[in-house]
């Protein structure tokens, strides 16, 4: 078993354990990802037909990395030459999201679905909660749409339906505004023919529980489960895993419950723990061994994980060196912390750190906006994780153009582009467009609504006859678009670079012989993009991101800003008793500082401003939490600034 040489004695194990329920307890940086991959060449060599073989993650990332790996390990093995019989097919890998469409486009007709329903993206979504908001004669200023939209998420996570929340409401204040809310939401995303990025888990699970038929199809066809990142599924997610693998038990789940740091968007650590308790006779396997990391960086994790109590007892341990110790700057106030951060990030590129491994990492959002500041000062090239490619304006544009032609009751899709380039269709020609009154239009209007259903028809044909990123080129030039960008300024030009990025990304989906697989295809990969999926891997840049957003992520280098109680930890840890919440704020130290390959910083600042207001602030217990022997103190490099020290 020569492709087994290079894997540890706990890995081979999980490797080699192919029947009946496994569990795999994979600390930060413990090859999991090559386990699952080995795994499944293991399987296809012991004989199992790949298309049996099913693999969920979270991210695209994450599911490309482990396409590429799989399809590397299959192609490079001696033993599965090109013709073997297995070879056709291939494992299905992908996130929880992709499967949902996959099913649901599968049985489209029995849920009464448009198989080529349109997939809400969040501002979508936010927006069809606004328009129902108002439907029930409400303002949306004193009943924000996203936080409603929050309200039914986390809902349709725990698998509950509208009908099920509408008898729990019982005609209490706030959730019978919400249940009213959620209705006309619904009656929305029906008439448009769309589905929210809930819906895509929540009515797969249902689909598989409530018609055996179907769930017996799927678990027929994937005798072999795995799911990654287990200790991040929410009750939907652990039913969609359970329901697949009812029947033959051939689940393997991945995680670590130190690395559980999304219970705010429904994530339950019961899940990884209570596995044992759901498949009886489970396999554990402990990766304990990291490769990530220097020693020094992994016992101080160790130590602050350890004070956590809901976790199985597990200890990071690596053949690398130890490494240098722990940085630590004081901060006056956050701009000189985000100034250090920055002058010591254009130090070690200077040293010949590559700019890409090196990530500053933060809690809070606005804590980016000092960080930036000091990186253009410093003139060193950073990119923030979380500027979504696909949420800019120009680029929702030609989506709509997409998602309208294939999909022409998408009315969102249409508010969005009839006016766009400005055609002189005005909000009430809309209005009487979407109440079908149009023959109450002037004949002039009605030539210019014509004249634009003739263009999405052209291009619907178009993307059925043609490579998708020739379609894309053609709406581009024919809708006016790039005419107008052309006219404008150095804005407008940028705008039109991005669109030219657009084409580029969709030539990865001109190679699909069945042109309507690879418009759907490019319309869900793009719906289900994820922060991480924005991370352009050959921009040479400093990294800047909320430590939730670094999850999965490795670099040399990292900071981590802005230590301060009630930052990070965030206040809530000090205003609950709640000790689970406390945990999590301890598993997201954690997370940040086993990203870490070489060296972290930790800073924190005794002034900072806060929603205007500027505030003393206290030193974060993480880091009275460490041994002073794991810490060395580091200097503002320019010198003479001010700096707080604390006993």
């Amino acid at each position: 078993m020569q492709y087994l040489e290079g894997l540890n004695d706990r890995q081979k194990e999980a490797v080699l354990h192919t029947e009946g329920p496994l569990l795999i307890v994979a600390g930060a940086g413990a090859g999991k990802t090559r386990v699952i991959t080995h795994r499944i060449l293991h399987l296809i060599k012991k004989g199992v037909a790949p298309h049996s073989i099913l693999a969920i993650t979270f991210t695209n990332k994450a599911a490309k990395e482990m396409r590429e790996r799989v399809h590397a390990l299959i192609t490079t093995d001696p033993s599965l030459s090109p013709d073997h019989p297995a070879l056709p097919t291939f494992p299905w890998l992908g996130t929880f999201h992709a499967l949902g469409v996959y099913i649901l486009r599968e049985n489209s007709q029995r849920l009464g679905l448009s198989k080529r329903f349109t997939i809400f993206d969040k501002s979508d979504a936010v927006q069809a909660v606004k328009e129902a908001v108002r439907e029930t004669n409400l303002d949306p200023k004193n009943f924000e749409p996203g936080k409603i939209l929050g309200a039914i998420s986390r809902e349709k996570g725990k698998m509950v339906t509208l009908e099920m929340f509408k008898e729990r409401a019982n005609g209490d204040y706030m959730p019978a505004i919400v249940a009213d809310i959620w209705e006309k939401y619904e009656a929305v995303l029906k008439k448009e023919k769309a589905l929210d990025f809930d819906d895509l888990l929540l009515k797969t699970a249902l689909l598989l529980k409530n018609d055996e038929g179907v769930r017996e199809h799927y678990q027929k066809l994937w005798n072999y489960v795995h799911i990654d990142e287990y200790q991040d599924t929410n009750h939907v997610q652990y039913m969609i895993a359970k329901l697949l693998a009812e029947s033959h038990k051939n689940i393997a789940v991945v995680g670590d419950a130190d690395q559980n740091i999304y219970s705010w968007r429904g994530a339950s650590i019961k899940n990884i723990l209570g596995f044992e308790k759901d498949y009886q006779n489970a396999k554990i396997v402990f990766l304990e061994e990291n490769y990530r990391s220097t020693q020094t960086i992994l016992t101080v994790a160790n130590r602050i994980i350890e004070k956590n109590k809901m976790r199985p007892p597990k200890t990071l341990f690596t053949k690398n060196n130890n490494g240098e110790k722990v940085g630590l700057f004081t901060a006056y106030d956050e701009v000189q912390e985000a100034s250090f951060i920055a002058q010591r990030s254009k130090q070690l590129i200077t040293e010949g750190v590559s700019p890409s491994e090196i990530a500053v990492l933060f809690r809070a959002n606005f804590q980016s906006r000092a960080l930036e500041e000091a990186f253009l000062r410093e003139e060193v090239s950073y990119q923030v994780l979380g500027v979504r490619f696909f949420e800019r304006r120009e680029i929702k544009d030609i989506l709509s153009y997409v998602r309208a032609a294939e999909n022409p009751e998408s009315l969102a899709d249409l508010r969005r582009i009839i006016n766009v380039p400005p055609r002189g269709i005005g909000k009430v020609t809309l209005l009487k467009i979407f109440a079908g009154k149009e023959e109450e239009l002037p004949a002039t209007m009605r030539v210019k609504i014509g004249s634009f259903r003739k263009l999405l028809t052209e291009l619907q044909e178009k993307l059925r006859t043609e490579p998708l990123s020739s379609a894309i080129k053609w709406i581009v030039t024919a809708s006016g678009l790039e005419g107008e960008l052309k006219k404008g300024g150095s804005e407008d030009e940028e705008r039109l670079e991005n669109i030219r990025e657009l084409v580029t990304f969709a030539m990865r989906y001109d190679h699909e012989v069945a042109r309507e697989v690879g418009v759907d295809k490019f319309l869900a990969d793009i719906a289900l993009q994820s922060d991480q999926d924005e991370l352009k891997d050959e921009k040479p840049a400093v990294r800047l991101m909320t430590v939730h957003a670094s999850k999965g992520l490795e670099f040399e280098y990292v900071f981590i800003a802005g230590l301060e109680e009630g930052l990070f930890p965030h206040e809530r840890m000090n205003e609950t008793k709640d000790e689970s919440a406390k945990e999590e704020e301890r598993r997201l130290f954690y997370v940040a500082l086993t990203r870490a390959k070489k060296r972290v910083f930790l800073t924190y600042a005794g002034v900072r401003t806060i929603f205007g207001s500027r505030q003393v602030t206290v030193p974060s217990e993480f880091i009275f939490d460490i041994d002073e022997e794991f810490l060395q103190a580091e200097n503002y490099l320019e010198g003479g600034g001010k700096t707080i020290f604390f006993d």
